[in-house]
């Protein structure tokens, strides 16, 4: 079975913060977005935006591609 867009996506963005050793809290001020909103991409339960995709990429010092991509 393939894993959902979501969920790909946020298992991303938890192992690039992880490898940059910040908190679900640092990573959202760098990115400007509520803390629990991390949270939230990270267990795929939120439908993020393309806006707040790049926001994060940016806090995470990433090409918005490698966000995209496996």
């Amino acid at each position: 079975m393939n894993k959902s867009t979501l969920v790909k996506f946020g298992e991303k963005v938890r192992e690039e913060r992880l490898k940059q050793n910040l908190s679900q809290e640092q990573l959202a001020a760098k990115a400007g977005v509520h803390r629990t909103y991390i949270g939230m991409i990270e267990r795929a339960e939120k439908n993020i935006t393309l806006g707040n995709i790049e926001k994060i990429a940016r806090a995470l010092k990433i090409n918005i591609n490698e966000m995209l991509t496996n």
